[in-house]
């Protein structure tokens, strides 16, 4: 009877106690999500910045709904989802809804050149027109005789123009993705071509990426969704995600739909890419979390779902620059290096970090064009998880800056011919206002100095011999110089 007992008694005392440490490991995890949505931080921090609410913060840059995934040690540690994806429908954000993830499509389409490469025993380092069948590049006298490669075209070294994408509105008519290329119509970008040899320098080219959009289906022979699906994303379990564009098929209410800055809806929710690899996929954070941590796996060699060990660390290897690997980018910060790529298609802006080793990682995708909170989140999440590097703070200790030279600051400066920028103050707190767009609130980093929170962008007021402002040095990108009015 003894022995009965015993045998009855001991698994449900391990079965207690297996509840009482999930319960445990539960409640830390809850606590590490509740510590993220709390202490976001600003890019440029000042003498009173402080840590911020996550809700506050997306009611603060318009957004309308936002999904995060955190990755600790090989896993998902959480995801959750903020947020309305439709504020038409009332249509909450889930774990489900998906994202145009944008120029995150490039990372995928170089996980599935490198699987046919590596199956079909390709040259990545051959000239690109042995595999294009269906099209031909057109070599002129910009790329001096060299010739382009696949990983030219995967690493943004080859030379070439068209940056990005702006999509097309739902029910208009789509180009071929040779239309796209030659830039003809309907096609709303121009031809794919040389701006400058091969090999010498990068320049960020989606119309590189096309290329190997039309390399991959024509040695494929199936259309690009149905190859991503079946050799990238399946394996890997991203079973919610697709290349379609547009999707077809879906539940209703799985699509996040896009909004500007304002808050406003992107005209028919969201825009077609039918440059899939460069722009195309959707996809959620749970579900690229997936690929993130195949990608570490496989890194290591302990999985080879879709690509093994060499092709993998091929992959993330920086391809004759710094930075840029095949479909991804690489930061080092003191030898802890992470891969990763950001997104931006009309209505939707999204990131997304993984270490290359140690099995770390986030994902961020929300429905809006503003993605400053993104930054903002990654702090966060980077001081709360101990992400070393990824937290870019900056701070910054303000000038005292007298009321006198405040008050000869204010006035119109002549930006452009029909672009004036004006100066006006409440208290110490100087604003700016450029024609038709909102009044922003602008910090003194000096006496003459001035810079932005919510745009990279810094003013410097000049003043003439008698000590009277005569124009300001407006930097954004380039500097102009703007005549006070």
């Amino acid at each position: 009877m003894n022995k009965l007992y015993q045998i009855v008694v001991l698994p449900i005392v391990f079965l207690a106690g297996s509840i009482n440490n999930y319960a445990l490991a539960q409640s830390a995890v809850q606590q590490r999500t509740k510590q993220v949505e709390n202490n976001l931080t600003e890019f440029l921090q000042t003498n009173d910045s402080g840590p911020k609410n996550l809700q506050q913060r997306m009611k603060h840059y318009k957004v309308n709904g936002l999904s995060i995934a955190v990755i600790k040690n090989y896993k998902i540690d959480w995801a959750k989802a903020y947020g309305i994806a439709d504020t038409v429908s009332k249509t909450p954000v889930t774990n489900k809804t998906l994202f145009q993830v944008a120029s995150i499509s490039k990372s995928l389409n170089a996980v599935g050149v490198m699987k046919l490469f590596k199956s079909r025993h390709l040259d990545l380092l051959a000239d690109i027109n042995t595999y294009l069948t269906s099209w031909k590049f057109p070599y002129d006298s910009l790329s001096k005789g060299k010739k382009i490669n696949t990983a030219h075209l995967l690493s943004h070294t080859a030379g070439l123009n068209v940056s990005g994408f702006g999509g097309y509105e739902r029910g208009t008519s789509l180009p071929s993705v040779t239309q796209i290329l030659n830039g003809e119509q309907p096609a709303n970008t121009a031809a794919v071509r040389s701006v400058f040899e091969p090999g010498l320098r990068q320049q960020y080219s989606g119309g590189g990426v096309t290329i190997t959009q039309l390399m991959l289906t024509d040695l494929s022979k199936d259309p690009y969704e149905k190859y991503m699906a079946d050799q990238v994303l399946k394996p890997m379990g991203m079973l919610n995600s697709t290349f379609a564009q547009p999707p077809l098929g879906l539940k209703p209410g799985v699509l996040a739909a896009g909004y500007d800055v304002a808050g406003k809806e992107v005209k028919g929710k969201s825009h077609v890419y039918p440059e899939q690899a460069a722009a195309g996929l959707w996809t959620n954070p749970t579900d690229l979390a997936k690929y993130i941590i195949e990608t570490q796996l496989a890194y290591e060699g302990r999985s080879a779902k879709v690509l093994d060990q060499p092709t993998t660390r091929l992959r993330l290897t920086p391809y004759m620059n710094a930075d840029a690997a095949l479909g991804v980018f690489i930061e080092n910060h003191g030898g802890l290096k992470y891969f990763g790529h950001g997104g931006a298609n009309e209505g939707f802006r999204s990131s997304y970090y993984g270490s290359l080793e140690g099995g770390n990682g986030l994902v961020i995708m929300l429905n809006s064009d503003n993605g400053e909170i993104i930054q903002e989140l990654i702090n966060s999440i980077a001081t709360v998880y101990d992400f070393k590097g990824l937290n870019k703070i900056k701070k910054i200790k303000l000038a005292d800056v007298s009321e006198t030279d405040l008050d000869s600051y204010l006035g119109d400066y002549q930006l452009t011919p029909k672009l004036l920028l004006s100066i006006t103050r409440q208290g110490k707190h100087i604003y700016a206002q450029a024609t038709g767009q909102a009044r922003l609130e602008a910090f003194p980093e000096t006496k003459f100095k001035f810079f932005f929170k919510v745009i990279h962008a810094t003013m410097e007021f000049v003043k003439d011999d008698q000590g009277k402002v005569t124009k300001m040095l407006f930097t954004q990108g380039p500097t102009i110089e703007a005549k006070k009015l």
